[in-house]
């Protein structure tokens, strides 16, 4: 599935936790003119979080001294609660690891202040401390309940630990909150987690009711979905909603597409298969869109009509090879079969297409959180690796990271090696909490974006791969989810085989 660009900005604003626009950072001190300016500055502004974060990045975020300093701060004011605020917030801001102690000193002098509490309760998040993360998002939701940003993170925290209650609480959320932006995007996550086409479509069209487009940026979004649901299943409901969202972006593009089909479906009706197949060769599809495999089975179709089954078959094997799944592979089968091929004709065929674009995967060398060997691609040589880069303040990794492991767990452990390269070194302190907490069963190994970019093409997270027990990459740009783990699945037997 091709997802929207603006699937993205859903993703990101659900991962409250996303490092993208983080607070700049100094790790190692600074001038020591700067730090004794700063630290006039801060002694004689205990109150003020900007005299603080200047004396906090003049002297190094990685500076024990400063800790040193703070400490001496609170035993001399230790009812000042803005000291411990001051440094906690800003380190919960550049997302770095030190925040909690101070956090939750300040919590303990001021504990009616709610956003302490949901700063705990996302640096709770960053390590997976889920069960204490629920617990300081109860006490920010329960002291400031008409919070919308606390009610639908505290509401997000529940989605693995409880799907059933944070499906109640979505739409309890709904109800509370029925102006507010996170509403749709609450709808909308239920209709992407749902594996039913019709509850998906559902919840898709309780956010256009609920939500007007014409007025929520996020129901827009979501639009996208149900639009290319309906040109799968009802091309005059596609129509309609295509007209409300009007020509700017792919809606454009959508509209064409729908008005093709319709072409498409009387010239199919009327058997004039060679017409059908000149109208859908004129379908451009979004470069984003949800039209997974509907548009290319329905050309296959057309042309196994025609008489033309070779070229039927020839554009299955191509998307299989690439993004495999159970329909495209029976519907690979078939054709295959009315062309004269066996299964291993069949198998043979897609690792030709497969092995043409493959490359060798560069051979890294890097160290381990857990332990003090280095480990290298080279000693993983036999076995298929399935790798990934991300860190841990990831939303869209965190969202991942379970259908991996339910992939990862079906095959024997010595023939899969599961790498995970973190990219951003600054959140090094979370990775072993964070490996810990969830159990999952990746090798975290220490990266770098600069390393990701200039060895993978990396340019962000989450990105995956796969490679061969020879070191070569075979699959690549591919993301998973609730409802595509069978492609992962089909890739990993692919390379065992």
């Amino acid at each position: 599935m091709h997802k929207p660009a603006l699937y993205v900005v859903f993703m990101l604003t659900i991962a409250i936790l996303d490092v993208t626009a983080q607070t700049p950072k100094r790790l190692g001190p600074g001038p020591a003119e700067e730090i004794e300016k700063t630290f006039r500055i801060v002694q004689a502004n205990l109150d003020s979080v900007k005299a603080h974060r200047a004396y906090i990045f003049a002297k190094g975020m990685n500076n024990p001294l400063l800790f040193d300093q703070y400490e001496e701060w609170m035993r001399k004011y230790p009812e000042n609660v803005n000291i411990p605020l001051a440094i906690g917030t800003v380190y919960y801001n550049a997302r770095m690891p030190q925040p909690k102690n101070f956090l939750l000193r300040a919590a303990t002098l001021d504990p009616k202040n709610a956003k302490i509490w949901f700063m705990l309760a996302a640096d709770a998040d960053m390590a997976s401390q889920n069960e204490r993360a629920v617990e300081y998002m109860e006490k920010a939701v329960s002291t400031d309940p008409s919070n919308a940003s606390y009610a639908y993170f505290y509401l997000k925290l529940l989605e693995n630990k409880d799907p059933h209650l944070f499906k109640n609480k979505i739409l309890e959320f709904v109800k509370q909150f029925p102006t507010d932006q996170r509403g749709a995007l609450g709808l909308y996550n239920l209709s992407q987690s749902s594996e039913n086409a019709a509850e998906r479509i559902y919840y898709l069209e309780q956010l256009r009711k609920q939500y007007p487009p014409q007025k929520y940026a996020g129901s827009a979004s979501g639009m996208i979905a149900l639009a290319d649901a309906y040109i799968q299943t009802d091309l005059q409901k596609a129509s309609q909603l295509i007209s409300e969202m009007g020509s700017k972006s792919d809606w454009e593009l959508r509209r064409k597409v729908t008005e093709s089909l319709i072409r498409v479906n009387a010239f199919e009706q009327q058997k004039n298969y060679e017409s059908a197949i000149v109208e859908i060769n004129k379908i451009v599809a979004p470069r984003f869109n949800y039209l997974g495999e509907f548009l290319l089975l329905k050309k296959a179709s057309l042309l196994e009509n025609l008489g033309d089954t070779q070229a039927a078959y020839d554009s299955i094997a191509v998307r299989y090879a690439k993004s495999p799944t159970d329909t495209l592979y029976n519907a690979l089968k078939f054709y295959g079969n009315k062309v004269g091929k066996n299964e291993d004709l069949v198998v043979k065929d897609i690792d030709a297409i497969r092995y043409s674009a493959a490359i060798e995967a560069y051979p890294f060398d890097l160290e381990q959180y857990a332990v003090t060997e280095r480990l290298n691609l080279k000693a993983l040589k036999g076995k298929v690796v399935l790798l990934t880069f991300w860190f841990p303040g990831c939303g869209p990794c965190r969202e991942e990271f379970p259908h991996f492991q339910s992939v990862v767990d079906s095959f024997r452990k010595d023939s899969l090696a599961y790498i995970g390269i973190n990219i951003i070194p600054s959140q090094d302190g979370y990775v072993i909490p964070f490996m810990r907490n969830t159990k999952y069963s990746f090798i975290p190994l220490r990266g770098s974006t600069e390393f990701a970019e200039k060895n993978f093409g990396v340019s962000g997270a989450p990105q995956n791969f796969l490679i061969d027990k020879n070191g070569k990459i075979v699959f690549k740009d591919f993301t998973i989810n609730q409802l595509n783990r069978r492609t992962l699945e089909l890739m990993i037997a692919s390379l065992l085989k």
